[in-house]
């Protein structure tokens, strides 16, 4: 049995800092995780990929081809679809180890994970292969602190967990960087969370103010 962490999130949240952070946590505890780029668009990060989708296509591959002549948005899609047409090599790549613990970063093109069936294409690929794959959705602390970002963060993070049909973990992302009024701010509304799912009953909410 092999095990991959699909690590999802918009753009900016901090998925390549979450893959190098759990490899190097895993080499200070002296085991083997090995990372992945997806991202076709990548131009750096701090971890070694030991698979590089780069070496497959890159983004400007597609937008610089006269007769493809896509924008970034359908550039990166088309890069994608580029691996599922081509999975041979990422199997090849992977090779039949046993025990092996993939992290995947991918792109930040959320409807990649929402409602196209490319990644979904792709955790059944990896389902073939003897993979366990759990999603990893990580999401900025900012969108916590805003009711509007933070229903819009939600509902991205369930449509990727319905889509995917994996299962499913939500990570703030970058509390580090907020302010102390803010991360209390942020610890309240999650006791305030836990709480109330403690005592919902039927047909009752667990809404509150931010």
């Amino acid at each position: 049995m092999r095990y991959a962490q699909l690590v999802m999130g918009p753009a900016g949240s901090g998925k390549s800092t979450y893959c190098t952070n759990v490899q190097r946590h895993a080499e200070d505890s002296k085991r083997s995780i090995h990372v992945i780029n997806l991202d076709p668009a990548a131009e750096r990060f701090d971890y070694v990929p030991a698979l590089d989708i780069r070496d497959l296509i890159q983004l400007s591959d597609a937008m610089e081809d006269e007769d493809l002549m896509f924008g970034p948005n359908g550039g990166l899609v088309f890069c994608m679809e580029y691996l599922i047409n081509n999975i041979k090599w990422l199997e090849d790549e992977l090779g039949s180890g046993e025990d092996d613990y993939y992290l995947l970063d991918c792109p930040g093109q959320i409807e990649l994970f929402t409602h196209m069936n490319v990644i979904r294409t792709l955790v059944e690929h990896l389902e073939d292969w003897n993979f366990r794959v759990c999603g990893v959705f990580v999401l900025d602390a900012n969108f916590v602190l805003e009711n509007s970002k933070f229903i819009s963060g939600s509902m991205v993070a369930l449509a990727a967990m319905a889509n995917l049909a994996i299962p499913h973990v939500n990570i703030i992302t970058k509390m580090d960087l907020l302010s102390k009024s803010s991360k209390k701010r942020i610890e309240r509304q999650h006791e305030h969370w836990t709480n109330s799912a403690a005592h919902v009953g039927p047909g009752e909410s667990t809404s509150g103010n931010l």
